[in-house]
């Protein structure tokens, strides 16, 4: 991605003391946390990395940007990137409901914490899902990776859809639980 002229490549102090990212570093440090948003918004990895793009494109842009603190830009850019995904939806004359932009910065924040990219909740999603069962592992992934209905998920593992319902429903109450327990960890460091 070439960084737009606009923006000054090293990092500069402001007088109020805050140190400003270059456009490399910025793109560096805050990508993942955007694209990963974009994600949570249902966006495919297509749509998600074009818009991250834009995002960055159209922030860095302007003369005007200007990072108060790490997680005030990190919403700033969740903000730019929420307006492009409404944007993108009337372009192309997309009805899909979205939640106001602050609920979602909420829910993000919930889910992200302090954690701009949101690595450390990825983290704890992936330890917590390899705690449960094989066969709890295998439903989720197929519910939520291949889109497998509840029938053909009770077929591969040879049980009613009731059973396969109630086995992800605990599977995710579970992950739920361990995640929570997890982001509490974290955050007591």
């Amino acid at each position: 991605m070439s960084v737009p002229k606009t923006y000054k490549e090293s990092a500069t102090p402001e007088p109020d003391g805050e140190e400003q990212l270059g456009p490399t570093a910025l793109i560096e440090r805050h990508s993942r946390g955007v694209w990963r948003y974009l994600r949570m918004l249902g966006c495919d990895c297509s749509t998600a990395d074009d818009l991250t793009q834009e995002t960055f494109l159209r922030v860095l842009r302007r003369d005007t940007f200007v990072q108060h603190s790490e997680s005030a830009t990190a919403s700033y850019l969740r903000r730019t990137a929420y307006n492009l995904l409404v944007s993108d939806h009337r372009k192309h004359k997309r009805v899909r409901t979205v939640a106001e932009a602050s609920v979602i910065d909420e829910i993000w924040d919930r889910w992200a914490g302090k954690d701009l990219a949101g690595d450390q909740a990825i983290e704890a999603l992936k330890v917590c899902f390899s705690q449960l069962t094989d066969r709890a592992q295998l439903a989720l992934q197929m519910r939520f990776k291949e889109e497998a209905s509840r029938i053909e998920i009770a077929d591969a593992l040879g049980i009613s859809d009731h059973g396969a319902r109630n086995l992800m429903q605990r599977a995710k109450a579970t992950l739920k639980e361990c995640v929570e327990i997890q982001a509490q960890r974290i955050d007591s460091k």
